[in-house]
């Protein structure tokens, strides 16, 4: 199993930013998927998480981060507005899925995409 992360970049202050993963492999099923970010020195932390029916932002992106899926692709996206320098970061995909291979569901990362949010 395999996600990747493809949208980051460098935009200036006020811009927008669109992030997409994909997960790919043997995949049973994907019950969540969720973005999370980590600046430099910092712990990573949740952004946003979406499963069936249900959508959760961290406070500091409500309002401008809206995040959706795309069940048939299982893929998951963020729409990034109004970005500011704090939201610079590396933005990482994270799935809660059921390999076919696997006994359980389990977590899934991305490596990664870096957004540069400049003033």
């Amino acid at each position: 199993v395999q996600l990747v992360e493809s949208g980051g970049g460098l935009v200036q202050s006020g811009g927008s930013l669109r992030l997409s993963c994909t997960a790919s492999g043997t995949i049973y099923s994907i019950s969540a998927m969720a973005w999370y970010r980590q600046a430099p020195g910092e712990q990573r932390e949740l952004v946003a998480r979406i499963t069936t029916g249900d959508t959760t932002y961290a406070d500091s992106v409500k309002g401008r981060f809206t995040i959706s899926r795309d069940y048939a692709k299982n893929a998951v996206y963020l729409e990034m507005n109004r970005l500011n320098p704090e939201d610079t970061a590396v933005y990482y995909c994270h799935a809660v899925l059921f390999d076919r291979h696997a006994i359980a569901p389990g977590p899934y990362w991305g490596r990664g995409t870096q957004v540069t949010v400049s003033s």
